[in-house]
């Protein structure tokens, strides 16, 4: 089917166990750009979709939320009960549907809002806005990795391939509860922007670096702690290196 989530025909769900809601304006200067969009797209029409699937008698619907919620953290890692603190339009959307979720689970309509690190990763329909994505594309076209940042922030990443484990998971999990909020990835990819240019380098022999020594602080910098989707998905973890994701 293709369409519009924000006019959505509720027959398009006759028949299924699950929706996975991944429809999102999804990259910073797109939400800034096209606020109310973002806002009808990611959080309105996610929590309506919600509402036709529980008629519908589904039984399992799963938000894709991201990490970003946090946004500049500079202390201890992020768990799901820290404070949030969304800087951009996409992190707010996710945070309001997140809240307007909650309401809706219960026994027979169970919700998991995947708290998903960056995403990253070869894909059909390839994203070069993501940081490691975008530091492969320029080691290849420009044999140059440019930071606009002075490389200390820190960001959880996530491969794609991982992400869909994880969808998996949450599908058909029977612990966590009718809702569950969940940091979804891996300890060790919490990595500072430089370590993932230093990544992406290592596979090149003429690559140069650029960092911006002079940078403004960036603020959306967050460690995050996966603690939790550890202990309740300990089949669906992630299993992709970061040096498997660059190459």
């Amino acid at each position: 089917y293709f369409g519009d989530v924000r006019n959505f025909d509720a027959s398009v769900l006759n028949g299924f166990d699950a929706v996975i809601y991944l429809a999102a304006i999804s990259n910073d200067p797109m939400g800034n750009a096209f606020e109310q969009p973002t806002l009808d797209i990611n959080y309105h029409a996610a929590v309506a979709i919600a509402q036709k699937a529980k008629k519908k008698g589904i039984r399992n619907f799963v938000f894709a939320s991201s990490c970003s919620v946090y946004g500049f953290a500079d202390t201890a890692a992020r768990t799901e009960n820290s404070e949030v603190n969304p800087l951009t339009a996409y992190a707010k959307s996710k945070v309001f549907a997140e809240q307007g979720l909650a309401p809706l689970a219960d026994d027979h309509f169970k919700i998991t809002c995947l708290r998903f690190a960056t995403a990253c990763g070869y894909s059909d329909r390839l994203r070069l806005d993501l940081v490691l994505n975008d530091f492969v594309a320029s080691a290849i076209a420009n044999k140059k990795i440019t930071i606009l940042s002075d490389g200390t922030p820190w960001r959880p990443l996530i491969h794609v391939k991982d992400m869909a484990r994880a969808m998996d998971w949450a599908i058909q999990r029977k612990d966590g509860g009718d809702f569950l909020v969940i940091n979804t990835g891996s300890n060790q990819w919490n990595y500072q922007v430089k370590e993932l240019a230093a990544a992406v380098k290592k596979l090149f022999d003429d690559v140069e670096v650029s960092i911006n020594t002079n940078a403004q602080p960036d603020k959306r910098s967050y460690k995050v702690s996966f603690n939790l989707f550890d202990r309740l998905a300990p089949d669906h973890q992630p299993r992709i290196s970061l040096e498997a994701a660059v190459q």
